[in-house]
């Protein structure tokens, strides 16, 4: 594994951004083929599915599905969007998204 170390706080991490090799993941909708590249994208491909907003967390994008008890909650800036909430959807949705390497 490369990259740089960093200490923050007293903890040791491994700081991905430094390592050039790293690739990003991207998350897909299979029937579309289409990256999700914004939020907007994302509710669209999650309303026919059965999911609704909801506003519970004002620091929180939240998605609920009625007939579950599955929430999602995103950051609210799609930029802090990492790969741990695109495999929450993916389990969530299976055979409806995935998440690939750009």
């Amino acid at each position: 594994m490369s990259g740089v170390w960093v200490i923050k706080n007293g903890v040791f991490r491994l700081d991905p951004g430094v390592d050039s090799m790293q690739k990003r993941k991207v998350l897909v909708h299979i029937p579309t083929n289409e990256a999700i590249t914004c939020y907007d994208d994302l509710e669209r491909k999650l309303t026919p599915l059965g999911w609704e907003r909801y506003y519970g967390d004002l620091d929180l994008l939240q998605f609920h599905k009625r007939s579950t008890v599955h929430l999602i909650s995103l950051p609210k800036d799609f930029s802090k969007f990492k790969s741990m909430h695109m495999y929450d959807i993916v389990v969530k949705n299976r055979n409806i998204f995935e998440v690939k390497d750009m």
